[in-house]
């Protein structure tokens, strides 16, 4: 299977977030990258876009040889979870409103 400009997009959209979000949670790692670095993520429970970023990457690299390059490799992310506390389904919402 090959992905897609878009599905690499949204793939890539995703653990950028999830990264970033990573990153706030734990600033020492932030700490340990070098200034101006060029990070790569590498999903490795998905070995087609660990290929694509990789590649990507290669033909950037022969252009600009001076750039930092830091790899990031992924084992998976987890599931997404929900946020709800508590939902109960009924037929009777228990607060009512006023209408206006």
């Amino acid at each position: 299977m090959t992905y897609n400009r878009e599905t690499i997009t949204e793939k890539n959209i995703t653990l950028s977030f999830e990264f970033e979000q990573y990153i706030l949670e734990h600033p020492e790692v932030l700490e340990q990258l070098p200034d101006n670095a060029e990070v790569v993520l590498l999903p490795k429970d998905d070995p087609e876009l660990y290929r694509t970023n990789l590649n990507a990457v290669q033909k950037t690299r022969q252009a600009d040889e001076a750039a930092s390059i830091v790899y990031v490799e992924i084992e998976a992310l987890s599931p997404p979870r929900s946020r709800l506390l508590n939902p109960r389904l009924t037929t009777r919402p228990s607060m009512q409103t006023t209408a206006v």
